[in-house]
């Protein structure tokens, strides 16, 4: 079943492919790096896309697994990657049945330029899903993405004060931002980026 957040990458692969390999993993994490949990950790990455994170996070030490809803780019991943433990899971935001069926909980979750392709009521679920599985004390490192649409078409404006206010309503505090940040892939005009950590509380 399509998902509308994918609409306009499986047409436009190489596109993708050479966009992300032109941006460095650290430069582009700078971010959150010195957050990255000690090892060995678990982490779940949303919106795998190539593989180019996951496969470096394995590398590292981690255990790894993946949530990528584009087929094609799944397929993607798993070929340029064959080597690498990660898991790789078709399934999407904002429920991530898959996952939650996996019953895993864990202590790192990237969601890196995801946000903007859902809507409103879709990043409540998503949230409090995402929350559901951290470890107590686990972290959610967010980037928000403000501006037109590029591969992917599906796209929704994103808000850091109502991410916040959404974040804590689901137990998530809100540990680091960067805002109006510019993006590093190039000849991307009017588009800029907010990053955030959120870390999960004690209850």
């Amino acid at each position: 079943m399509s998902v509308n957040g994918t609409h306009g990458y499986a047409g436009a692969i190489q596109q993708f492919v050479e966009a992300i390999e032109s941006v460095n993993f650290f430069d582009l994490h700078a971010y959150c790096s010195k957050l990255f949990p000690l090892i060995p950790a678990t982490i779940l990455d949303i919106g795998s896309g190539i593989g180019r994170d996951a496969a470096t996070f394995s590398a590292m030490g981690y255990t790894v697994i993946t949530v990528e809803p584009c087929q094609e780019l799944l397929n993607l991943a798993r070929q340029s990657h064959p080597s690498c433990s990660v898991e790789w899971i078709n399934d999407s935001l904002p429920t991530l049945a898959k996952i939650v069926r996996m019953d895993v909980k864990f202590d790192f979750i990237l969601c890196s330029a995801v946000w903007h392709h859902i809507d409103d009521e879709e990043r409540k679920i998503a949230l409090s899903v995402v929350s559901s599985l951290l470890k107590p004390n686990g972290l959610l490192a967010l980037t928000l993405r403000n501006g037109p649409a590029g591969v992917g078409t599906h796209v929704f404006p994103t808000d850091v004060k109502k991410t916040t206010q959404l974040a804590e309503s689901f137990n998530l505090t809100r540990l680091l931002i960067q805002q109006n940040q510019p993006g590093l892939i190039a000849n991307k005009c009017n588009v800029d980026w907010s990053k955030m950590v959120f870390q999960r509380s004690w209850i």
